[in-house]
């Protein structure tokens, strides 16, 4: 988990550069609306039959306007990487990693 905080910029325009971002990583939005948005990258399933050969990422987007100039973007984990063994969970730990480079430019 980690949590960004963007000054300047509006929740409408924050969420639409989050979704352009996370599009251009592989990321579909599976569920939620507006604000609160769950992504995923890969397939499940075959992430479950083949182990840590097929990637597979689930992470929840969280944009809150904490002040009138300042919102608040928190990204969660959804899924441990288990199923893909210690390999798996380090490709997941290593992605968190990653998003948060990349959430720091936005």
């Amino acid at each position: 988990m980690f949590l960004h905080v963007y000054n300047g910029i509006s929740k409408e325009e924050l969420d639409r550069k989050i979704n352009d971002l996370l599009s251009t990583w592989g990321y579909k939005i599976k569920d939620g609306q507006s604000g609160q948005l769950i992504y995923e990258k890969g397939n499940r399933t075959m992430r479950i039959l083949f182990g840590a050969f097929v990637k597979y990422f689930k992470i929840s987007v969280q944009t809150i306007v904490s002040a009138p100039d300042e919102i608040k973007c928190e990204v969660r984990s959804q899924t441990s990487g288990f199923s893909g063994g210690l390999i798996g969970m380090n490709q997941v730990k290593t992605e968190i990693r990653n998003l948060f480079s990349v959430f720091q430019d936005i």
